[in-house]
């Protein structure tokens, strides 16, 4: 019997000795699995912190990119390159020039569909864990596209205010470096991409209505601004970029989406409005004076041959091409003594500027406006473009014979219908009745600025040209492109009733301007900078003998 108990007895200690065996396996299974897991966890948070570390080296030369290019118009030199080290992570980036500019059409990003002069750029850069023996690597290229600014069907510096009575349709793409504003009393129809570096909003100030805004997707199906609840969809909906992105597909994005301002590269420095200033003995190189082939200084005509200056105003009054002209402007309220340029005889002349530019500039008087007007100008000879620091004016159909690509640039622009007569411009309303008039020219102008309670509306978009006559019942035909950069200094009275009646408005986008052999003459061109094709590699970072290491790149 004490035999088989103590038999017994071992059975049960071989037992109990395996499974306490067993247990350590089990254990020792354990603890490993949770070293691994600990060891990935740890790995991925440091290949999460060099991706990061990646990313800022890529984001730090992307701005440096986009900065100096707003400031300047130029990329900066040297290129970014640098190695920077933030708490336990270091980042080393360096920027390739890809070479020269090449003219071609953008295929990605908010401004796709339009072409430039594009130069780009390839971003590298490498991020590591300082106690890790890899890293990662990622490079992004970046484009900077020198746009001509007539590609817009409407472009603004400032805030753009859309609010026609009647109904409206805009086609073409419509961009401001500000806020847009779209109220209307009828219903408002855009038919492309719709930018704004600020916000866009329905409505103007406390000005609200019901009626719809429709903009076309990209599927170019029309989209209302207005939600299923009545309320509409815009910048103060807390979900607005996810909203909008869903209901238009990206063809509506402002500053929430990342759009920025696109400044001209040809103001290098200062405001916009030193295109149309004098050129002041060279202390204004961006003036249309510098580039001009015909200008006309304080009632002086002078025509450029080869690298001097005529001064040809004698010739140029006997053959009828400069006269001057006296009118009343009743939303200045006050007369107008203009210089006119009969665009018909200036054609078959010899002073027609071989680079299609002329520049006009009178100083004000302050007793009356001075200010340029074209007239007989329904046929051109060449492409043309007139750029002035006063208040220009159109008398009857511009550019409707033969079309060729033409713009006016001015303090402001003022239609002059075919039925218009100086001897009636003082006179009641009744007595300037408008005929209809055409205009095939982009234009350039400024504006007023509206109160921003909604009091003292500037007219917005509607009437950025200007009018003054009772055009009701009559069409005002035109095609182009409509550009707003500055508040008018000269002609600067605030837009109003009772010295017009707004007319029925044929306008549309000139799609010629998306022809570069078709643009008018000395087409300003604007900055588009944007981050392009990004990706990610796998780096190994090789520790040298100082333990900082250089990074050798594998795709």
């Amino acid at each position: 019997m004490t035999q088989k108990l103590n038999n017994e007895s071992g059975i049960v200690l071989l037992v109990c000795l395996s499974i306490l065996f067993m247990l350590s396996l089990i254990g020792i299974a354990s603890m490993s699995t949770s070293n691994n897991d600990m060891q990935i966890a740890e790995n991925e948070s440091r290949a999460t912190g060099a991706f990061y570390a990646a990313e800022a080296g890529l984001e730090k030369a992307a701005a440096s990119i986009v900065t100096h290019y707003q400031a300047s118009g130029t990329p900066p030199d040297p290129l970014p390159i640098g190695t920077e080290s933030e708490l336990h992570y270091t980042y080393g980036y360096a920027t390739i020039d890809n070479g020269p500019a090449v003219n071609k059409t953008l295929n990605a990003g908010s401004y796709k569909g339009l072409y430039g002069s594009v130069k780009s750029f390839t971003i590298n850069s490498l991020g590591v864990d300082n106690s890790s023996a890899s890293g990662v690597e990622l490079e992004m290229q970046i484009s900077d596209a020198l746009i001509p600014l007539f590609q817009f069907a409407v472009f603004y510096e400032n805030d753009l205010e859309i609010g026609p009575g009647p109904n409206m349709t805009l086609g073409g793409r419509v961009h401001t470096n500000s806020d847009m504003y779209l109220v209307t009393g009828s219903d408002l129809y855009i038919d492309s991409y719709m930018t704004a570096a600020g916000d866009i909003f329905h409505g103007i100030g406390t000005v609200v209505n019901n009626n719809d805004i429709w903009i076309k997707d990209d599927n170019g199906n029309y989209q209302s601004m207005r939600n299923a609840d009545n309320t509409f969809l815009d910048s103060n909906d807390p979900n607005w970029v996810t909203e909008s992105m869903n209901r238009w597909g990206g063809c509506v994005e402002d500053g929430n989406h990342g759009i920025t301002e696109l400044r001209m590269e040809v103001v290098s420095d200062g405001d916009a409005t030193n295109i149309i200033d004098r050129y002041d003995n060279g202390n204004n190189p961006s003036s249309y004076e510098n580039d001009a082939g015909l200008k006309v200084i304080d009632g002086q005509a002078y025509f450029k041959s080869g690298n001097n200056w005529m001064n040809v105003t004698g010739n140029m009054i006997a053959g009828g091409i400069l006269t001057s002209g006296t009118f009343y402007d009743a939303r200045e309220g006050q007369t107008v003594n203009s210089i006119d340029i009969d665009i018909d005889k200036l054609n078959s002349s010899a002073y027609f500027p071989s680079n299609g530019i002329v520049y006009c500039s009178t100083v004000d008087n302050g007793a009356s406006v001075a200010a340029v007007r074209l007239k007989n100008g329904q046929k051109l000879a060449d492409g043309l473009t007139v750029a002035t620091d006063n208040p220009l004016y159109t008398l009857g159909d511009y550019n409707t014979v033969n079309k060729k690509p033409a713009a006016l640039i001015a303090d402001a622009v003022t239609i002059l219908s075919n039925n218009w007569d100086d001897a009636n411009s003082g006179l009641g309303l009744g007595s300037r009745t408008a005929s209809p008039t055409q205009m095939n020219a982009s234009y350039m102008t400024g504006n007023t600025l509206t109160i921003p309670d909604g009091h003292g509306y500037n007219g917005g978009l509607e009437n950025l040209p200007r009018f003054l006559e009772n055009w009701s019942g009559k069409d005002f035909t035109w095609r182009g492109s409509a550009v707003d950069l500055w508040y008018s200094r000269q002609a600067n009275s605030d837009w109003g009733g009772g010295y017009y009646n707004a007319p029925n408005r044929d306008w549309a986008f000139d799609p010629d301007l998306l022809d570069i052999d078709k643009l008018p003459p000395g087409t300003p061109l604007v900055n588009i900078v944007q981050r392009m094709n990004w990706s990610q590699k796998i780096a190994h970072w090789i520790p040298d003998e100082s333990g900082n290491g250089n990074g050798n790149g594998n795709n």
